[in-house]
């Protein structure tokens, strides 16, 4: 091959690695780098898998951005233009669009499996027992069941765990599920893709059961999650629900894998496989 028409080729085929380069795709993802079962800094989370599944699909890379997930996340992260994709929100958020829902989950009752069952939020024993539950923020935010739990009179007996906790530890949030099975307390009522897979982490398994009814006067226990992108991104928001909705059952495959309990439409809870 002459010089002329090896430097020809040369050419061409530094043209075709910088037009490669130019269109190979890269979603920004914006999660918690140290909260388990849903995401982590090492991709060992739920969303982090569910986001794989979706990068191979768009034949991307992904590029995370992490923050902790707490008041303010999505107006620091997605809406300062930090990531185009939050992958797990509740569906309908007002400050971002987010796509289908990909699972509903509830709040659930986490005991010993040596502890009686809990029937529902109007079981008597409720008023007997040491009840934890999640608090949100420094003022004390309460989640739905403690605002359940207040209305039916059973307050003194109540003890808060902030959900933030102590962020040099990993995954905060499980010390509520872990103060169960130390028996620092009899009951943690929790949000259920946490306290499913982290009782599942024990020996024996902590009991998971749903906590009812789903609806409590005002104040929902099952919520659909969903992924979160800009207002303005329409076209990406429809490339994502049609990738959930034609990987639907390897999303569910990862979900079942960690234990998420899930609701479906007859507002049962669906149990995942062993």
């Amino acid at each position: 091959m002459s010089f002329a028409c090896r430097s020809a080729l040369t050419v061409v085929l530094l043209v075709s690695a910088g037009a490669a380069s130019v269109d190979a795709r890269e979603v920004r993802v914006c999660n918690d780098p140290n909260n388990l079962p849903f995401s982590n800094r090492r991709g060992e989370g739920f969303e982090n898998k569910i986001v794989d599944v979706i990068a191979r699909e768009l034949g991307a890379t992904v590029q995370y951005t992490w923050w902790p997930e707490r008041r303010g996340f999505i107006r620091n992260t997605l809406n300062a233009g930090l990531c185009d994709l939050i992958p797990g929100t509740v569906s309908g958020a007002k400050t971002i669009a987010t796509t289908v829902p990909y699972y509903r989950s509830t709040y659930v009752f986490v005991t010993r499996p040596d502890a009686p069952e809990i029937a529902s939020l109007d079981d008597p024993v409720l008023h007997q027992l040491r009840i934890g539950v999640h608090l949100i923020g420094d003022d004390g935010f309460n989640v739905p069941p403690a605002h359940a739990l207040a209305r039916r009179g059973v307050i003194s007996n109540v003890r808060g765990f902030s959900i933030y906790g102590d962020y040099r530890e990993d995954n905060p949030p499980a010390r509520l599920i872990e103060a169960v099975a130390s028996d620092d307390i009899d009951v943690a009522i929790a949000w259920g893709p946490l306290a499913a897979y982290f009782a599942a982490q024990h020996d024996p398994p902590l009991r998971v059961t749903a906590v009812l009814p789903l609806h409590d006067e005002g104040f929902p226990m099952t919520f659909p999650i969903a992924m979160g992108v800009p207002r303005e991104d329409a076209a990406f928001r429809r490339e994502l629900q049609s990738l959930i909705v034609n990987h639907r059952s390897e999303i569910d495959a990862i979900l079942a894998d960690y234990k998420v309990p899930r609701v479906d439409a007859f507002s049962r809870v669906a149990r995942p496989r062993p």
